[in-house]
């Protein structure tokens, strides 16, 4: 098993370009099953996630042309597909789940059993199924009691579909499903993520009718057909908001690369709020946390455009160390504080209270030994190794290899003390 061994550092400084963003590519491969046509995906990061949703692909019947070098990915479906996706791979990924509504497009028959990925809490799909019942999909409510989504339908037909919770996964789903599907789809109440916004901007190319994405009322207009097309995926805003944070907590001065500011406003503001200094440039966005004194803030995570779950752990990382107490509120995942164990192993003395964590700030952390309990809580370990006495000892990486592009050769570039070792 690997492992990261993180020192004290100085400052980062120099700049860092981020890559294609993981939670936009996902959905976005998926959708290629949609067309008989090769689809070209430029800007796919190298990551774990991407690699599973290659082998998913390539296990329903799909050929799959991977350039590691201009970070590309060919996806051709062809005349046939499989209806079934394997275990092994649906348990290694929660996305896994985003094939559902194209599968039962291509077959009329969908088998998918319930996902796996990162362990933070309930992530029911209830929501997809409500939306693809209410365009005619007929589920085995038996199999579905034993973990597996057994879905059928003969003819795809629109409706109006309120959503209860502006789901991700959700939005994307009966948003693919809806495109080929007769009559018109309402979709109420939809997550606007730039994620959301990403696919439809494909999906459209293809010959799609969508309108309204990115807000809480989506439009789709069903069509006959969609064909293949190329297209480049948005930049990885949460991999920008944790180098922006890793700027802030070594006091350090970085240049973000290849990032859309909007996509981040209520990480900006908050960052603001500590004292960060954040200026936009003709090259991108400079981050400084050598301006000034870095101070508590409270943050409470909600749907886009809130400030986003992804951001929590590595968000409270800089907490730890910042002027005065703060107090983080979880409201999308119940079980999204397992990263607060580990920063008490390294002297962080923070208290949770339900959806509440209480971070007394002030601290100088040190160095233990630490475990990336998921992928965003082993970004926000490695933060808080940075700036912690002696050394940190990060495990369960492989959590992390599935939503950072080439982490610790990123983090090197700025001046990180940081390696990967086979343990």
């Amino acid at each position: 098993m690997s492992k990261f061994l993180v020192q004290k550092s100085g400052p980062l400084r120099g700049e860092v370009t981020i890559s294609g963003s993981k939670n936009a590519v996902l959905p976005i491969m998926a959708a290629t099953l949609l067309t008989e046509e090769k689809c070209v995906i430029h800007d796919a990061p190298a990551l774990r996630d991407v690699d599973v949703m290659c082998q998913l692909l390539e296990s329903l019947g799909c050929q799959i042309n991977r350039n590691m070098e201009d970070s590309s990915v060919e996806v051709t479906s062809g005349t046939e597909v499989a209806d079934e996706a394997p275990y092994n791979l649906v348990k290694m990924m929660r996305a896994s789940i985003l094939v559902l509504g194209a599968l039962i497009h291509r077959t009329g028959h969908a088998v998918i059993p319930l996902p796996g990925g990162c362990a933070i809490g309930k992530r029911p799909v209830e929501l997809h199924l409500k939306g693809l019942k209410a365009m005619g999909v007929k589920v085995d409510e038996d199999k579905l009691s034993r973990g597996i989504v057994d879905a059928t339908a003969e003819k795809l037909r629109g409706n109006t579909i309120y959503l209860d919770f502006p789901s991700v996964g959700a939005t994307e789903v009966i948003m693919m499903a809806a495109t080929l599907a007769e009559g018109t789809t309402i979709l109420e109440n939809a997550a606007q993520e730039p994620e959301i916004v990403d696919l439809a901007s494909f999906l459209n190319k293809m010959g799609a009718r969508i309108k309204g994405a990115g807000t809480d009322t989506v439009k789709i207009e069903g069509v006959e057909r969609l064909k293949g097309v190329s297209h480049h995926v948005i930049p990885d805003r949460i991999e920008a908001g944790t180098f922006m944070v890793g700027a802030a907590i070594t006091k350090g001065d970085v240049l973000i690369k290849n990032v859309v500011p909007s996509h981040l406003k209520a990480v900006i503001a908050k960052l603001g709020e500590c004292g960060v200094q954040i200026t936009m440039t003709d090259d991108g966005m400079r981050v400084r946390g050598d301006v000034n004194p870095i101070i508590s803030t409270d943050i409470k995570t909600l749907p886009y455009p809130g400030f986003p779950t992804d951001m929590q752990s590595p968000f409270m990382a800089l907490l730890t160390v910042a002027k005065g107490p703060s107090v983080v509120i979880e409201t999308v995942f119940e079980n999204r504080f397992m990263h607060v164990g580990e920063f008490n192993r390294q002297g962080a003395n923070i208290k949770t209270d339900g959806s509440a964590a209480i971070i007394p700030g002030d601290k100088q952390l040190e160095g233990a030994q630490v475990v990336a309990t998921d992928l965003r809580a082993g970004a926000a370990v490695v933060l808080t190794g940075l700036v912690a006495d002696g050394m940190t000892e990060v495990s369960q990486i492989y959590h992390i290899d599935r939503g950072y592009e080439n982490f610790v050769d990123k983090l090197r570039g700025l001046g990180a003390n940081i390696m990967r070792v086979e343990d």
